[in-house]
């Protein structure tokens, strides 16, 4: 049996027997001849291609894994920028509404809205909860 191989210079296709295409593999010493007489042999080891090639795509598979972190991390800030926007929209809802008199924990509306949340729910006013107009607490 014998192993088709190319000429690394004139590009001419040939076959090695069997033996010694494994022995040429082998050993870096072994030599051989495509049939225009240009010498080859099988390098021990990597090649500088392989060498390269392998650098090549660890570059690529840290880039892609830079991407995805970068991805994440902007899904992550949109996602924390529009929770930020809903919560200045309840905050300000719940402004206008006591602003109008409105009681934020009962709903209900006083002119003297002050002195109702002092007598009426004084631990809102020592807590940092805010109570949204649909019975939600806000941090």
């Amino acid at each position: 049996m014998s192993v088709q191989t190319t000429c690394w210079k004139c590009k001419t296709a040939y076959y090695l027997p069997d033996e010694l295409y494994r022995a040429a593999q082998a050993s870096e010493n072994i030599s051989f001849y495509c049939p225009y007489g240009h010498s080859a042999h099988y390098p021990a080891g990597e090649t500088e291609e392989d060498k390269l090639r392998r650098e090549r795509d660890r570059l690529r598979q840290q880039i892609a894994e830079r991407d995805d972190a970068v991805r994440a991390e902007r899904t992550r800030r949109e996602t924390v920028e529009r929770r930020l926007v809903a919560q200045r929209g309840v905050v300000t809802r719940i402004k206008n509404r006591v602003g109008h008199g409105v009681c934020p924990c009962c709903s209900r509306t006083f002119e003297n809205l002050q002195r109702h949340m002092h007598s009426k729910h004084p631990e809102y006013a020592k807590s940092d909860v805010i109570l949204a107009p649909d019975g939600a607490t806000m941090q």
